[in-house]
């Protein structure tokens, strides 16, 4: 009778224990949980509410940045984001130069009254930078996925094939009587295409890309901020938020040429305002701050358009003057040879042409014969050019 009193009493008591239990060790496990959240996430606040659950808020200025990035997605990207920032922060730091001598020189304003062609010159000039500027930023460096989308339509055109598809960085040619899995073991046509522009015995599986998965041919690199193989990859410049390749050097160069033209021309407007100022010009801190910045741009423009001139004058890159060491197909070249030059007139001609074709890598005679040194006769027949 006592173990039957027993079991009676238990069995209705111990369900009910256990399930309250339950809920206690649940309510701390959810506690804790939204107290590390707070913790880790401080643009959230913890509201508890009338079941005495907490339950995370977004603060007014995280509500107003969220609905502003769902109106504007470009923005919701961060790399997007950084990339317009200094594009606007550019775009302002030109209109600052130009403003600043309409709002404070009498004499700037009355020059452009009375020699109206000046001033119609400089803001021509003004106009032209930043609309290259922007040209450039928008301008495609020439992608490597691009490059197989256009060999495989031009075959697909002479051998009639029906279709071309691009799926997950991989090119995939639908063969007429074949499956798709025999068209992925035999070579594709651009796989064909890069193997002929490297020396016999070159394997597809040294030039296939770890990150995008496509034949690499000579002078590409895979970008990681843009995601993708570049051809002829020079550098990834962040104030453009592009990648500065094969298709848009001869735009990136005429860029900072212009550049270049304008800070000299704005140079020489502030040293004239600075000669006709009443005051002494060291006690006016804006002058010599705007100075300071503008003679330290047109430093690195300057410099960098002599840099830029040489590449396209012996056809490298950026890329491939400081990594040179580290590309395999480079490494065994003599240091004063320029592997990709076809003299100055035909890389000039490439350049500002676009005559984008894909380089082969010299031959071994090739290579010897341009390590010779240079004669008086070379010097005569311009063998450089």
């Amino acid at each position: 009778l006592a173990a039957t009193k027993t079991v009676i009493w238990q069995w209705p008591i111990n369900p009910l224990l256990s399930l309250s239990l339950s809920l206690l060790a649940f309510e701390d496990l959810f506690l804790a949980s939204c107290a590390t959240f707070s913790l880790s996430s401080p643009n959230v606040c913890l509201r508890e509410s009338t079941m005495g659950v907490c339950c995370p808020i977004l603060r007014p200025w995280d509500r107003t940045q969220d609905r502003f990035l769902v109106n504007l997605p470009c923005l919701s990207d961060p790399v997007r984001r950084s990339s317009l920032l200094l594009k606007l922060a550019l775009v302002v730091l030109h209109l600052v130069y130009i403003g600043f001598l309409f709002l404070f020189d009498a004499e700037f304003i009355e020059k452009a009254k009375r020699d109206p062609w000046y001033m119609a010159s400089y803001f021509l000039l003004f106009s032209a930078t930043l609309l290259q500027y922007f040209v450039t930023s928008g301008s495609s460096p020439g992608y490597v996925i691009d490059a197989m989308r256009d060999v495989s339509e031009t075959n697909a055109i002479y051998r009639n094939v029906p279709a071309t598809s691009i799926q997950s960085g991989s090119l995939l040619i639908t063969v007429e009587g074949e499956s798709a899995t025999s068209a992925r073991r035999t070579p594709t046509s651009w796989g064909k295409l890069v193997l002929d522009l490297y020396p016999p015995g070159t394997s597809v599986r040294n030039l296939t890309c770890s990150y995008c998965h496509v034949e690499q041919p000579p002078r590409a690199k895979h970008c990681h901020d843009c995601d993708r193989c570049v051809l002829q990859f020079d550098h990834h410049c962040l104030w453009l938020g592009t990648c500065i390749g094969q298709k848009n050097h001869c735009k990136f160069w005429w860029y900072i040429c212009e550049e270049s033209a304008l800070c000299i021309w704005t140079l020489i407007m502030y040293i004239d305002y600075m000669c006709n100022v009443a005051k002494p010009w060291w006690k006016n801190a804006i002058i010599i701050l705007l100075l300071v910045i503008l003679v330290i741009s047109l430093v690195f423009v300057l410099l960098l358009l002599l840099f830029h001139s040489y590449l396209i004058l012996t056809n490298q890159s950026t890329y491939e003057l400081v990594r040179r060491r580290r590309i395999p197909y480079m490494r065994n070249i003599p240091e004063r040879v320029h592997p990709f030059s076809r003299g100055i007139k035909k890389n000039l001609y490439n350049v500002c042409c676009g005559n984008h074709n894909l380089d082969s890598l010299p031959t071994a005679f090739e290579i010897e014969d341009r390590s010779r040194p240079y004669t008086c006769l070379d010097m005569l027949k311009c063998r450089c050019c």
